[in-house]
């Protein structure tokens, strides 16, 4: 069992912070999932004949983000939070990337809903899972660079557990140790506002079509909150 767990300096700096932590177990990375097919190419059409585009950093919700990332000395123009990068790589090119159904189902649900989301192939984590700011001393190995090591600045905000950190900048880049691929079977997915009390149904909306896309392919599924009042989950 994993624990995930904001750290009490992060929910002072942040109180409106909301995470949903969807877990699967028994993915199968393998086989085909139409409504994540279906789900990217409505997406798409959607931004092609106008009646939907991606948030901007004008959007309150990837606003928040900004102020979020300057707060603890990160520009979020050169470093961008991971929807707000996303988002702006579908308006450009019209498409979202494929990678592997997994990844394409939270990153339909993350552009979708405006909201950061990411996952962690669970069977590499170890120990427990903090959002904490950064001392500066972690390690760090970006996603597709597993030569390369990093320290986050201090007082960056990070995921980390007991080996190294997860992301850096709360949520701007993956790690390549807990990166999910095709034959991740144990998966948890992490969708965040900052501002619970404004985008809190989104979330909760969010959360549930991503555990939709995932309840075909996967033996079981759940999701769990974390915030200020309940700042951790095992999962």
């Amino acid at each position: 069992m994993t624990t995930f767990r904001i750290s009490p300096a992060v929910a002072d700096a942040f109180p409106g912070t909301l995470i949903a932590v969807v877990t699967a177990t028994g993915l199968n990375g393998h086989e085909p999932w139409p409504a994540t097919t279906t789900a990217l190419q409505h997406l798409e059409r959607e931004l092609a004949d106008g009646t939907w585009a991606p948030a901007d950093e004008t959007d309150p919700r990837i606003e928040a983000w900004h102020t979020a990332y300057r707060s603890f000395g990160t520009n979020p123009r050169r470093t961008r939070p991971s929807v707000d990068a996303l988002g702006r790589r579908m308006a450009k090119k019209g498409t979202l990337p494929r990678i592997n159904p997994t990844v394409d189902s939270y990153n339909t649900v993350s552009v979708r809903h405006g909201l950061p989301a990411g996952a962690f192939d669970l069977d590499q984590i170890t120990g427990d899972v903090e959002i904490r700011h950064a001392e500066g001393t972690e390690t760090f190995t970006p996603l597709g660079e597993p030569d390369t090591v990093e320290n986050p600045k201090p007082g960056e905000v990070i995921y980390t557990d007991a080996t190294g950190v997860l992301t850096r900048h709360w949520n701007h880049r993956d790690a390549h140790r807990t990166r999910v691929t095709e034959d991740s079977t144990h998966v948890a997915f992490v969708l965040e506002t900052l501002h619970a009390d404004r985008d809190g149904h989104l979330l909760e909306t969010a959360a549930r079509e991503l555990r939709d896309l995932l309840a075909a392919h996967a033996a079981q599924s759940s999701v769990h909150c974390l915030n200020l009042e309940h700042p951790q989950a095992s999962i």
